[in-house]
């Protein structure tokens, strides 16, 4: 009989030549534990997924009593589900005013695909302007405003009229004119390996958009539910966009996708023509209701995102110091650890493993590995990966 690898390599379709392979049988909290026992330490959260650990209780009773009362009915937005309705609601409450109406989806490529489409109606204009070393999705639409031409070149043409621009460039906003539907930026970007805003780069985007009428799009679907020390990063930098798109961390392990606007800028897609944007499964009851007993719980233990600042510090203090290390950025709990070269990460990656802790590197940043942990880790859990990670660097 062939083992659980046999198959996988056989009968799923993979991304890679050489995936890691790593077989988990079950995971709990920060924890993830392989079928002959060992276990790992979830330092990369499922990719900011699992911000709140693996099978959250809160969130586990949720889907549960979700299933004893209904799955699928019906295509999103034709019945009134009371998961949708009541996660909407919570949302529009957490969110700024002008950001109270929710259009669901099941991931995050999927809420950059309806954000870049609301967009286009809304304004009648055609320019999409990215950003370099971005990343939004492997869909066609988000894989357009991938600021990367290796990773697509095998896929082109993508779609036309997009523009790319250098992040925290200010001249190069002047770039953004009367043509431009909008503009789509991470408020931290993450997969360059944890690149912050300078000088007010976002708030002078902000007034270049306002300036020309384009529309603003935050893709916080790696830093949205707490990662970066707010409930949304953007928070920390006074900026409002017109449209917020979010997955990963929201649904508490859970696949769910949102994209976020006015409702009067949502109503776009309600006539000439009907059904400008429709979806299957977008927001499954189940799911749904997961998000928002990932959200109620993290509106409701304050400590848990307040304590994410002081929880970062720790691990930057601790590993700026440590072998190998060139360079650390961060913001709150999402941290780049960047060393000298790709092999040496590879290496690295590989010893980590080895000791128990699992991370990856980041798309336009290798020689960098990530270090993103459930933001529900103890101090007594961050020492023990500390050391950890002393030991395999100093083993190398």
């Amino acid at each position: 009989m062939l083992t659980q690898r046999q198959l996988f390599l056989k009968h799923l379709a993979l991304p890679s030549i050489y995936p890691v392979g790593l077989e988990i049988e079950r995971a709990d909290g920060i924890y993830m534990y392989s079928p002959d026992g060992k276990r790992y330490i979830d330092l990369v959260s499922g990719v900011c997924v699992s911000n709140l650990g693996h099978r959250h209780p809160e969130i586990v009773k949720a889907v549960k009593s979700q299933l004893d009362k209904y799955m699928h009915l019906m295509v999103y937005g034709e019945y009134v589900q009371s998961p949708q309705v009541q996660l909407a609601t919570k949302l529009a409450e957490v969110l700024p005013p002008t950001l109270n109406s929710t259009y669901f989806v099941n991931s995050g490529s999927e809420a950059i695909d309806g954000a870049l489409k609301l967009a286009k109606r809304a304004t009648g204009r055609t320019e999409l302007v990215g950003f370099k070393n971005a990343y939004h999705g492997g869909t066609h639409g988000a894989f357009s405003m991938l600021g990367d031409e290796e990773m697509k070149y095998a896929y082109r043409p993508l779609l036309p009229d997009v523009r790319f621009l250098i992040f925290n460039d200010l001249i190069g906003l002047d770039q953004i004119s009367d043509r431009t539907a909008c503009v789509l930026v991470e408020p931290v970007q993450a997969e360059a390996g944890v690149i912050l805003p300078e000088n007010d780069f976002l708030f002078k985007l902000r007034n270049r958009c306002d300036e020309v009428g384009a529309l603003l799009i935050f893709d916080e679907v790696q830093t949205g539910f707490g990662r970066t020390g707010s409930l949304f990063a953007f928070e920390q930098y006074a900026v409002i966009p017109d449209i917020l798109c979010l997955a990963k961390g929201m649904g508490g392990g859970m696949p769910i996708g949102a994209f976020i606007a006015d409702k009067q800028l949502m109503a776009c897609f309600t006539n000439n023509p009907a059904l400008g944007h429709i979806t299957t499964f977008g927001g499954h009851p189940v799911s749904a209701a997961a998000a928002l007993a990932n959200l109620n719980a993290m509106v409701r233990d304050e400590h848990i995102i307040g304590e994410v600042e002081r929880k970062g510090q720790l691990y930057e203090e601790a590993v700026s110091e440590m072998p190998l290390v060139r360079k650390v950025r961060r913001k709150g709990l999402l941290m780049s650890v960047e060393l000298d070269s790709i092999e040496t990460n590879l290496e690295v990656m590989k010893k980590l493993l080895e000791n128990g802790l699992v991370t990856d590197p980041f798309f336009f940043m290798p020689n960098a590995f990530r270090i993103a942990p459930p933001l529900i880790i103890t101090d007594e859990e961050i020492e023990l990966t500390v050391e950890l990670l002393e030991k395999s660097l100093s083993e190398l």
